[in-house]
């Protein structure tokens, strides 16, 4: 190691003024999960470890840092659905993210309008401009490299319907993602960003 690198092990400390992992690994799109239990009441909540792992068939995860509701009732229904943050939703987001009661509605307590699934039971945001409906593949307890469970669990779950507000479509039937305007986590515990000017990068042909 030189002076121009600072290394550490995070099983020793970081020796910084706070913990840089969530700012490196970043930006990251928010996983806004809406959920319901076996009784019908309805969850929302944001979660900041979120991500796409397939195409064929379309998978995608988040991971909550403790057995929260979201994970109790994608347990319960195996059904869950995935809305996309614009910048224009950012404060109902970080409403929906308040430690309320479980039998408290975050739709109603953010001022979101709830829309019914097509494949799935559980309503998507409305007003989001893409919402993912998806049925559970698995819920995995995270371990550590010596074994041990930890309070993290990740879970998996199968695109089965897609909702897009047209406006959101460009006229040659392309997502346009710079006008949705996702917003993402980005390290500390207010930081956010926004999407910047897009460009066009092609892989290398053989």
């Amino acid at each position: 190691m030189t002076n121009d690198v600072h290394f550490y092990d995070p099983a020793q400390g970081h020796g910084l003024s706070h913990d840089p992992f969530k700012a490196i690994v970043a930006p990251r799109v928010i996983g806004w999960i809406s959920s319901r239990d076996a009784q019908g009441q309805v969850n929302l909540a944001p979660y900041s470890f979120f991500g796409a792992f397939a195409t064929f068939p379309p998978i995608i995860g988040f991971c909550s840092e403790g057995f929260k509701d979201s994970i109790s009732n994608i347990e319960a229904t195996r059904e869950f659905v995935w809305n996309l943050t614009s910048k224009s939703l950012v404060e109902q987001m970080n409403k929906s993210s308040a430690p309320v009661a479980s039998d408290v509605d975050e739709f109603e307590l953010a001022g979101l309008t709830k829309a019914p699934g097509v494949n799935v039971g559980v309503p998507h945001v409305a007003e989001s401009p893409a919402s993912l409906e998806c049925k559970l593949l698995q819920v995995v307890r995270l371990h550590d490299l010596e074994g041990k469970p930890m309070n993290n669990w990740l879970a998996l779950g199968q695109v089965v319907g897609v909702h897009i507000r047209r406006e959101f479509l460009r006229d040659d039937g392309t997502f346009d993602t710079l006008k949705a305007h996702p917003v993402m986590r980005a390290g500390y515990l207010g930081d956010y960003a926004e999407i910047g000017p897009m460009f066009d990068l092609r892989r290398p042909k053989a």
